[in-house]
């Protein structure tokens, strides 16, 4: 069996064509690695916002809260559905929220214009929702013009920060008086204001979009879900939080996911090219080793594996360059437009053992497409001919 040390001496004689093929491999996995991040760092933002625990009820057949309308007075009876926990106060631990789109200009763009979610809900919103904590400011009062912006989101668009002012109506301006922590979820790139003030400034008088509930369990959701879809004529649907998240993340993280793959594979194609013609160059320039290691006696199979080895250890490297890099992109925040709401979504790359899984496989793959012919060469060498040049 060759030494696999004798690959790595040659790969470091031939440092400069070895370093580009690296690089070239490196760049690849980067933007796959990243793309796939993405997906994940979507998934990750928009599922953290509930679990198996809450559920969530909305108009029968909408894809979004947007275009989801509850009437106020079924809220009540949701409230009271089996399953739903009771707070400390005897009181169903639940809420209607109403959610609206405005437009805003964005601080990076002057003169653009981009989608920010509005949600109407309770000024005692930290009730049902404990992981939501005021970090700046204060909360906004009942009733009042006030409002609150998730702090992902905040300073991203002109006036939107502590002490700004918007105006989801004309005439009926909103000022910021405090900015929100939600655990990284998607409502970080909300702006919250009081459900009634949000109804009365986008004529929703009498309905909400959506509403939320605690379950006393996970195992409670069957029995909540089957009472809230009993009654056909109130056309109403329940989800868990967790199985929402999935549908509204599915359509973009599908498109993150796919670009990537997309961008990668024309990537690769350069990639393996030069793989490949740095492994040529390297049989070539190595034609006298290779009949002495044939003239020494070992068999055509240990040259084609020595010289695919020496391809997969240069995607390997590539392999690690790039994942390195990639794993630097979870300190960026990065804001796209949220398929489901059409809205403003800031999340951050996600790094997950999947992700890099792929990425080694795709590099290692590049590796053995790159290497094979050359080394097929390489094992086909005379060794009397291979002893002459």
């Amino acid at each position: 069996m060759i030494p696999i040390s004798y690959n790595v001496r040659s790969l470091v004689v031939r440092r400069a064509t070895t370093a580009a093929a690296v690089l070239g491999i490196a760049l690849v996995v980067f933007v796959l690695a990243s793309s796939l991040m993405l997906a994940a760092g979507v998934k990750d933002t928009l599922s953290r916002g509930g679990g198996r625990d809450a559920a969530l009820v909305l108009r029968k057949g909408v894809d979004n809260e947007l275009s989801s309308t509850v009437d106020q007075a079924k809220v009540g009876l949701i409230l009271s559905a089996p399953g739903v926990r009771k707070g400390a106060d005897g009181r169903p631990l639940g809420t209607g929220d109403v959610s609206m789109i405005i437009m805003l200009e964005p601080v990076a763009t002057p003169g653009g214009a981009s989608n920010v979610q509005v949600r109407g809900v309770d000024a005692e919103v930290e009730r049902f929702r404990p992981e939501v904590k005021v970090v700046e400011g204060r909360m906004f009062k009942a009733g009042a013009d006030e409002a609150i912006v998730g702090r992902a989101i905040s300073g991203r668009f002109v006036s939107l920060q502590l002490g700004g002012t918007i105006e989801p109506k004309k005439n009926r301006p909103l000022k910021i008086v405090g900015v929100f922590d939600a655990a990284g979820s998607s409502y970080e790139s909300e702006v919250w204001a009081d459900v009634d003030t949000v109804k009365s400034a986008f004529g929703r008088e009498g309905m909400v979009s959506a509403v939320r509930v605690k379950l006393e369990s996970a195992a409670a959701f069957d029995a909540f879900k089957a009472h809230v879809e009993s009654d056909k004529a109130l056309g109403l649907e329940a989800w868990t939080e967790e199985q929402w998240a999935e549908k509204q993340s599915q359509y973009l993280s599908i498109f993150m996911t796919a670009l990537g793959f997309i961008i990668s594979f024309f990537f690769s194609i350069g990639a393996m090219i030069g793989a490949m013609i740095t492994m040529y160059a390297s049989v070539i320039g190595r034609q006298r080793e290779i009949g002495t290691l044939r003239a020494l006696g070992f068999p055509r199979r240990q040259i084609l594996f020595s010289f695919m080895m020496e391809s997969l250890l240069v995607s390997l490297a590539g392999g690690v360059f790039g994942s390195i890099a990639a794993m630097g992109l979870t300190f960026v925040k990065f804001s796209t437009l949220n398929f489901a709401t059409f809205s403003e979504l800031v999340f951050t790359f996600k790094a997950t053992p999947d992700v890099f899984v792929v990425a080694f496989i795709f590099s290692l793959g590049m590796g053995l497409l790159g290497g094979m012919l050359p080394a097929i060469r390489a094992a086909r060498m005379s060794p009397v001919q291979a002893m002459r040049n």
